[in-house]
């Protein structure tokens, strides 16, 4: 691809289409009355996934986007995790037949800065409230550096089957500039002990584009993950946007890589996880090809959703938890973020709600389209249009974006399936952009698209 339109694609700023529309056009029109009268509806054969979201950390790493809370006491870690449960029962009590749960996620924050014991209660007001599939994946995301043995263990009689490790990069003086200590050393041992308990899957979260990076740098960090024979590798770009994240603030922007060395950086961890046998999954994943992610995207069958490429097929995501944002056949649900409403919320016996949005028929075409091209690389754009009862051809003229996407050859036709070129792989959320209406119509910040 010319370096001009390099240029010009990765600059842009977009949603990362981990829904449709994105949350910035999610409203207050939707409430817990709403939420309920959904959760009631839900049809008796679907199949459902959870989402808890805890919202502390011992220490703020300066890079983070998370919506989460500083705590070095236990005290605040227990009074959440008793509303969350009281939570769990009022959403449940919501279903005319609660459904069956393939799915479970832990995110954060740190999920495991709980007391182990305080986890274990956790899962099992779960199970008292969730018929969970013998199946279900339960998975966590993991911060090594504060990572406890009875932690681990309690990992293990939970019956945690996939975790998610911090790394972000392994490079000291990256480390230094965004306030993240961690040697490999400590990230091997949690890795070490989470297999020792039987948690199969191993996921490693890196980041590019933080301050002082290079590619040799990221080259570097991705062979010493490889040491640890990760099943899945996430790779996200930094979004620095301080004027959002204060804490971003003590990150001197001058120290961060432009727009051609992020790309390059990108490119280079891509090129060295395809080369070790890895599988390139949709935009910033890569899985072994024995994964069941790997086997899913060839298969068709991946999905996008808020915590990413996901094999989860499940008809309703579950938020649950201080911002967690849940999926429903309806539409979405995001709770109250600040922990003092969302607890006085809870403890009335009321659903947390704080907004959301109600899907429309042209959102769930437009939805279908983005997230086969998040995906796939690829979308039938004709197949998706007829089954939503629309014409093709009539829906494709009133889409601007998508000429120039052409004439510049990142994407190219085969009858109606538009593909996406592998060297603008890179760019598959311009694409993504192109079935969006709502691109440009808030004042929201996204992150770069590269």
């Amino acid at each position: 691809m010319r370096e001009d339109l390099r240029a010009l694609y990765a600059q842009e700023h977009l949603p990362r289409y981990t829904s449709y529309p994105p949350s910035p056009r999610f409203t207050a029109g939707i409430d817990a009355g709403r939420y309920a009268s959904w959760l009631a509806g839900t049809p008796p054969e679907a199949t459902a996934s959870l989402y808890l979201h805890i919202p502390f950390c011992r220490s703020m790493c300066w890079y983070c986007g998370c919506h989460t809370s500083i705590t070095r006491h236990d005290g605040p870690i227990a009074e959440y995790v008793g509303v969350l449960e009281r939570e769990i029962g009022l959403v449940a009590a919501r279903f005319a037949q609660v459904p069956l749960v393939r799915h479970v996620h832990f995110g954060g924050g740190t999920p495991t800065v709980m007391a182990p014991e305080a986890f274990g209660g956790l899962v099992s007001s779960l199970r008292a409230r969730f018929p969970l599939d013998p199946d279900a994946e339960l998975a966590i995301e993991i911060d090594p550096r504060t990572l406890v043995p009875a932690m681990t263990e309690a990992l293990g009689r939970a019956g945690v089957t996939r975790a998610s490790l911090g790394v972000q990069s392994f490079d000291p003086r990256v480390q230094e500039a965004i306030r993240r200590a961690q040697s490999f050393d400590v990230t091997a041992r949690a890795v070490a002990g989470l297999r020792a308990v039987g948690v199969r899957g191993i996921n490693l979260d890196l980041i590019y584009g933080l301050p002082h990076q290079t590619v040799d740098s990221c080259v570097d960090t991705v062979r010493q993950c490889l040491d640890l024979r990760p099943d899945r590798l996430a790779v996200f770009g930094y979004a620095h946007v301080p004027a959002f994240k204060k804490h971003q603030r003590h990150i001197d922007g001058a120290t961060l890589p432009d727009g051609r060395a992020r790309l390059d950086q990108a490119e280079a961890i891509a090129d060295t996880l395809v080369a070790a046998g890895y599988r390139r999954i949709g935009l910033d994943h890569y899985a072994r090809p024995d994964d069941p992610l790997a086997i899913a995207q060839a298969e068709g069958r991946l999905r996008r959703n808020f915590q990413g490429y996901t094999t989860d097929p499940g008809d309703v995501l579950i938020g649950l938890g201080a911002s967690a944002i849940g999926r429903l056949p309806q539409g979405y649900v995001q709770n109250l973020t600040g922990l003092r409403a969302y607890a006085e919320r809870v403890d009335r016996g009321e659903l947390a709600t704080a907004k959301g949005y109600a899907l429309t028929p042209e959102d769930r075409l437009r939805a279908d389209l983005i997230e086969r091209i998040m995906c796939d690389g690829a979308v039938d754009v004709g197949q998706i249009c007829r089954a939503h009862g629309r014409d093709p051809q009539a829906f494709l003229a009133t889409l601007s974006r998508l000429p120039g996407l052409a004439a510049h050859d990142l994407v190219r036709w085969q009858g109606d399936l538009l593909v996406v070129r592998e060297e603008a792989r890179t760019f598959v959320r311009n694409v993504a952009a192109a079935f969006d209406a709502y691109l440009g119509t808030s004042a929201a910040v996204h992150s770069r698209a590269a």
